[in-house]
C-alpha cells in the first residue's frame, strides 16, 4: 500500500491512500494518522517547526507487511544534522504499534523551498 504524499507546493503532505492493501482500511487509516503523528515529533534543532510540517517529508509508502519507506529531504544540502535526521525519523515511524521495517531514504531532487512549509511552521517560524 503506498502512501503519498501529493504535491508539495503548497505546503506539507497531506496523506493520500492508494487502493489494493491487503491492510484492513481501519488499520490502515490508524497506521497513516500515527505515522504522521511520530514525523511531527522529529524537528531540525535550528528550526521551531517538526519536519511534517516544514514540508521534509515526500512520500511515505506502507507495503502489506507493514514496512515503511519514507522518502524525505532537507531545508539545505549542507545541514549539519544530516547524517543523524533520517535515523530520528525511522525511530520515530519504528515506535508505531504493528510497524514492522523502516527504510528513510534521503533526496534532494525536488530541492526544499520555503513554498513547502504549512501555514503551522510559517507562524512558528514567524513567516506569516
Amino acid at each position: 500500500m503506498e502512501v503519498t504524499a501529493p504535491d508539495f507546493s503548497q505546503g506539507p503532505a497531506q496523506v493520500a491512500t492508494s487502493g489494493g492493501s491487503a491492510i484492513p482500511p481501519e488499520e490502515l487509516a490508524r497506521l497513516t494518522q500515527d505515522i504522521v503523528a511520530a514525523l511531527k515529533t522529529v524537528y531540525d534543532p535550528e528550526i521551531p517547526a517538526d519536519i511534517y510540517e516544514l514540508g521534509l517529508i515526500y512520500r511515505v509508502d506502507i507495503d502489506d507487511d507493514r514496512n515503511v519507506s519514507v522518502d524525505m529531504t532537507l531545508t539545505a544540502p549542507g545541514c549539519p544534522v544530516a547524517g543523524e535526521m533520517p535515523d530520528w525519523v525511522q525511530n520515530a515511524i519504528r515506535a508505531v504499534v504493528g510497524i514492522n521495517e523502516v527504510t528513510v531514504n534521503m533526496v534532494f531532487d525536488p530541492p526544499w523551498t520555503q513554498e513547502r512549509m504549512s501555514d503551522e511552521a510559517r507562524i512558528a517560524l514567524d513567516m506569516y
